[in-house]
């Protein structure tokens, strides 16, 4: 475990599951949902990366530029590849000082045939925590590239989530999205209803805006960099929600030619990045 405080806020990382975030709090408060004591199953994490991709990729293959990469599908999420391998490998700590931990995980080409450094930097501020998340190839060649964090909050009856966006990806079969909809056909977020009103929600919506959690006597604010333009909501019932800011929507390594998926495509040495805030008031 490795922690950082600064005034009221306390962040615990567990870099070997994961380079997971295991709790933050203020003032004692849960301002993420935190990890049970003991646990090293990722998906009890407050919040962990998603390199080299984030979300599914159907059937988990893909073809890039006349390649064909298969990647490992796990049995729970068969016959999807989810979340790349970042969330599932040992970070280790490269740097930390009063107010930030710098998480380094190299992978070397496998299964992902590419060879790629990532980083997270935590910070805390009077405010809230601020995470950098970058992605460097370290290949010969060209790398494909997307990233995420996912994130739970807790929520209550009360918690009430406000995000503007006019489209979501919805459709399709198997959690594999297919078609760009109005949120009026799956769920709106914008006038902010209740979370433990919403149906079952495991999409991504079009939008780099801010989310905002709100209930009786505190506001929880998740904004990110423009380049991550998508916030996947996984809103499963129960007493939590993710809201992932991600660069890519999902299956984007399977779009159509020309599409603005957010997929990108990394030159040798090439760095791809993104950042989150989570702040609090009251």
């Amino acid at each position: 475990m490795t922690e950082l405080r600064q005034g009221d806020w306390r962040l615990a990382l567990r870099p070997d599951v994961g380079g997971a975030v295991a709790a933050l709090t203020r003032g004692g408060l849960d301002i993420l949902r935190p990890m049970p004591e003991g646990s090293a199953e990722i998906l009890d994490a407050a919040c962990f990366p998603l390199t080299p991709y984030a979300n599914r990729i159907a059937g988990g293959t893909f073809t890039f530029e006349g390649r064909t990469v298969a990647l490992p599908v796990l049995p729970a999420f068969t016959p999807h590849a989810l979340h790349g391998d970042g969330w599932r490998s040992a970070w280790s700590v490269e740097a930390q000082d009063e107010t930030s931990v710098t998480l380094l995980h190299r992978h070397e080409a496998g299964a992902w045939p590419w060879a790629y450094e990532a980083r997270q930097v935590f910070t805390l501020t009077g405010q809230g925590l601020h995470v950098a998340l970058s992605m460097t190839n370290l290949s010969d060649g060209p790398m494909p590239a997307g990233l995420g964090l996912h994130p739970y909050f807790p929520v209550t009856g009360q918690t009430r989530l406000r995000f503007d966006a006019a489209q979501v990806w919805g459709g399709g079969t198997d959690e594999v999205p297919t078609a760009l909809l109005p949120v009026s056909e799956l769920f709106d977020w914008s006038w902010g209803p209740r979370v433990s009103a919403a149906p079952f929600v495991d999409n991504a919506y079009v939008g780099d805006g801010a989310a905002v959690l709100a209930e009786p006597g505190r506001t929880t604010t998740v904004t990110a960099s423009a380049h991550a333009g998508w916030r996947h909501i996984y809103a499963p019932g129960g007493d939590f929600c993710c809201i992932e800011p991600v660069t890519h929507r999902p299956n984007a390594a399977q779009a159509p030619e020309g599409e603005a998926s957010g997929w990108a495509v990394l030159a040798p040495g090439r760095t791809l990045s993104m950042w989150m805030d989570v702040s609090v008031q009251g």
